[in-house]
């Protein structure tokens, strides 16, 4: 068995600004393990949520030190991974996991989601993502995506730099063009709200008019994660009794421990593996959620097509996929994740069912 870690780059066509900054691209890795002819693929990198971050430098360091024991390990029994993997960090053992699951199914030429007992009868469709700028800006970002795809759920970024009065007109001006699209094309159109933790919790209440006013479907982490989880969950407890629509947290939950705090004072969650530390917890955490009454969202940083099809293995939980950023590269390395208009369907292929372009 040979494990193997490569760096590369993903370019976005268009930068996505949120609360935080912006993004015009980053760099990746993509750990490789090769075993009896087959490869499993996992995807990672460096990320930040405002109160934690790991740099693709130090994720990359971390898997280079365990490769050794990752050699040691039998990728046919999957539960013999378990110690390792409880020892890395979120993003690392994303890696590991994926890449397991990927050679795994493979070995057993089944897709991720048949050997977990998921249907994903149908296509679900995605959000794409509106970050923040200009009112013109925002909106020829908005027609862009429509000239790609159907685009029929739109996540607007909040929050801005540039206060309250900026956030209203850009809610204002997108809801006004999903309202012209709906009338004009006959389809209806959801909006969804992003803050990514840029207000405080009365800029929070004071945004719930204008939300509900414009016909916002959810909003997503208003207040900005923190470190301390009794106060995290505090913010969370005094905005949802008058929250008018959906309130999601992002940031806030990396795991089951956050989820089991959280599920009390949010209506839905947003998995995303490289919080979670890759599928096979995101999944436990999904199953949880459903007993817990909670919606899922499952979501996406600056990832190419191998990150989000393993996200899209969980479709048939998710309520509101969020897996949009391959759509906005220009260099992705990978082919595969079905697309049908706007809505994805996990691939059929065994494994997570994506390949390097060119199958190189």
């Amino acid at each position: 068995m040979a494990w193997a870690l490569r760096r590369f780059s993903l370019t976005k066509a268009v930068p996505l600004a949120i609360s935080r900054g912006t993004t015009a691209s980053v760099e990746r890795l993509e750990l490789t393990l090769e075993r009896d002819g087959l490869t499993g693929r996992g995807e990672t990198g460096g990320f930040e949520t405002g109160h934690r971050g790991f740099s693709t430098d130090e994720v990359e360091q971390e898997l280079q030190v365990v490769n050794v024991a990752l050699e040691a390990l039998n990728p046919e029994q999957p539960q013999s991974f378990e110690p390792l993997l409880s020892r890395l960090s979120p993003p690392a053992a994303c890696a590991v996991d994926l890449a397991l699951q990927d050679w795994y199914g493979r070995r057993l030429q089944q897709p991720f989601w048949r050997l977990q007992g998921l249907a994903p009868d149908h296509p679900v469709a995605t959000s794409v993502t509106l970050g923040l700028g200009s009112v013109s800006a925002v909106i020829q970002r908005l027609h862009r995506w429509w000239e790609q795809l159907p685009a029929t759920r739109v996540k607007l970024k909040l929050g801005s730099p540039d206060g309250l009065d900026h956030d209203r007109a850009l809610l204002a001006a997108v809801a006004q063009a999903l309202d012209q699209r709906s009338n004009t094309t006959g389809t209806s159109l959801e909006l969804q709200v992003d803050a990514n933790g840029g207000w405080s919790r009365d800029q929070a209440t004071s945004m719930f008019s204008a939300l509900e006013g414009h016909g916002v479907v959810l909003l997503e982490q208003p207040l900005a994660p923190h470190p301390d989880p009794d106060l995290d969950t505090a913010g969370f407890a005094a905005l949802k009794p008058t929250c008018p629509m959906p309130l999601v947290a992002d940031e806030s939950c990396w795991d089951l421990q956050d989820l089991l705090r959280l599920a009390p004072h949010v209506d839905g969650v947003n998995l995303k593996l490289l919080k979670t530390g890759g599928l096979a917890p995101a999944l436990l955490m999904a199953r949880v959620a459903r007993q817990l009454g909670l919606s899922l969202m499952v979501g996406c940083y600056s990832d190419s097509r191998l990150l989000n099809g393993a996200a899209a293995q969980l479709i048939s939980l998710i309520r509101w996929p969020d897996l949009d950023s391959h759509l906005n590269l220009i260099d992705d390395p990978f082919e595969g994740l079905p697309l049908l208009g706007d809505a994805l369907q996990p691939s059929t292929d065994h494994g997570l069912g994506i390949a390097r372009v060119g199958g190189a």
